[in-house]
């Protein structure tokens, strides 16, 4: 046993596989985003703000409702048959945006969109398929591929738009979801035995101590507030580009390519800084107080269109920093016996920030205007950025899993101490029922070789 075993071809083919279905689900919400208000205005009721926004979030709203049940029901139905289901609700969703006339029917079509909601049970059967020291590397892949699929959406999006127009997108993913049923089928392996995982499971008894957990609820209230803001500002966006730089939607790539080129790139020196020399809370801090300024400063400089393009490009690295280190911090903070619920949570917060996001800024847009949008999403940045301050200092920690033969509760509560007594071990939970041992580490100080010499003597 060694923690640097390489991925075999099976878990590697899984992994794969299925961040390639869970990047589908994210380009189906993502790639309308940089021109949908534009093309809405063409729409009967689409001249309404309010509804443009419903129609951009309402997707987050099922999604985050349903998620959960989805993921408990692949528990008892099957991990594959519930990611059927959800694929082909995705697909009936997308053909039903792909024909409607007006904002009214798109609406119908989104919400059908997110019902299809596959999440929770993509990452039960990525948890069937993986070996436990190796699971971590599988989910680190299906979040490498949300965050490529929002920036390939931000170009992708506006290119796709002059060639086939909103309709048109809202088809080709719709015939990608059902291409995915065969990516399923022949492409991921079938577990062997499906079982519970807590690293990576909701477990409705956590539910209410997760929720109760004031150092995670911080982090879901910055999930919540971040996507509020991106799904808000981009009911606004669009048209502003339009109005104050004379771009047509067609060509709003050329806006979002350099932005994400320069914020991708000045993303990684404020990470890196803070994983190496421990200031993991400080870089995180200074992100939301960042993203704040600039939500502040597009609510004041919005009308003019260089002003726009640069504080988009702050907003940007901001929020690329605050999103790669959000499901990362949550793993830290989470107890290992809660991990997946702490995750499920998380998720549901993000999709519920996703759909209030489209619903509150078409509602200012309408009201108030889009300096509205850009200074409601900053004032709840700032209940965060408080609320942020004061959390504890975050470890730079590890987490790491082995599998254990059968054991019986006392012989995992004495496996437990052991482990907890090996230098650089700051948690250590053994589950007797999983037969695993799950395990949060300082990177710095930890003995690895303790550790492979304690599993095998029990």
């Amino acid at each position: 046993m060694s923690i640097s075993d390489r991925m075999s071809p099976l878990e590697l083919r899984a992994s794969v596989g299925l961040a390639s279905i869970y990047g589908l689900r994210m380009l189906g919400m993502f790639l309308i985003l940089p021109v949908f208000a534009v093309y809405a205005e063409q729409l009967p009721g689409g001249e309404a703000h309010i509804l443009v926004g419903l129609a951009l979030g309402v997707y987050g709203l099922t999604q985050a409702l349903l998620q959960l049940p989805f993921g408990m029901a692949s528990d008892h139905y099957g991990r594959k048959r519930v990611i059927y289901f959800g694929l082909v609700l995705f697909a009936i969703g997308s053909f039903i945006a792909a024909v409607a006339h007006d904002i009214e029917m798109v609406i119908i079509g989104r919400s059908i969109q997110g019902a299809g909601a596959i999440n929770a049970a993509v990452t039960a059967l990525l948890a069937d398929l993986t070996r436990e020291e190796h699971r971590t590397k599988s989910m680190a892949m299906i979040g490498g591929t949300i965050g490529f699929t929002f920036a390939l959406s931000l170009v992708l999006g506006p290119a796709l738009y002059h060639l086939v127009s909103i309709p048109g997108i809202f088809a080709l993913t719709g015939v990608l979801a059902l291409l995915a049923l065969a990516v399923v089928k022949y492409t991921v392996p079938d577990p062997k035995v499906s079982s519970f995982h807590s690293d990576a499971e909701a477990m409705p008894a956590k539910l209410l101590e997760v929720l109760r957990d004031t150092e995670l609820a911080r982090l879901n209230f910055g999930i919540f507030v971040v996507h509020v803001a991106q799904m808000s500002m981009f009911v606004v966006v669009p048209l502003a580009l339009r109005e104050t730089g004379g771009l047509d939607a067609n060509h709003h790539w050329q806006v979002y390519l350099p932005i994400l080129v320069v914020s991708f790139a000045l993303m990684v020196p404020p990470l890196l800084y803070g994983e190496k020399k421990g200031k993991i809370k400080q870089v995180f801090i200074a992100s939301i107080a960042l993203m704040l300024l600039a939500e502040v400063a597009l609510g004041v400089a919005k009308s003019h269109f260089w002003a726009l393009v640069a504080l988009l490009a702050i907003y940007f690295v901001s929020f690329n920093i605050l999103e790669a280190s959000l499901p990362s911090l949550v793993s830290r903070v989470a107890p290992a016996r809660s991990k997946g619920t702490a995750m499920g949570i998380f998720n549901s917060f993000q999709s519920f920030g996703l759909f209030a996001g489209g619903a509150l800024g078409g509602l200012l847009s309408h009201y108030f205007g889009a300096s509205a949008v850009f200074l409601f999403g900053a004032g709840l940045i700032g209940i965060w950025l408080f609320f942020a301050s004061s959390m504890k200092q975050l470890p730079a920690v590890r987490n790491l899993a082995f599998h254990v033969r059968e054991m019986t509760t006392d012989e995992a509560r004495r496996l437990e101490a052991k482990l907890a007594l090996v230098l650089g071990v700051t948690e250590a939970t053994v589950i007797a029922e999983e037969g695993v041992a799950y395990l949060k580490v300082d990177r710095t100080r930890f003995d690895e070789q303790a550790v492979l010499r304690l599993l095998p003597a029990v």
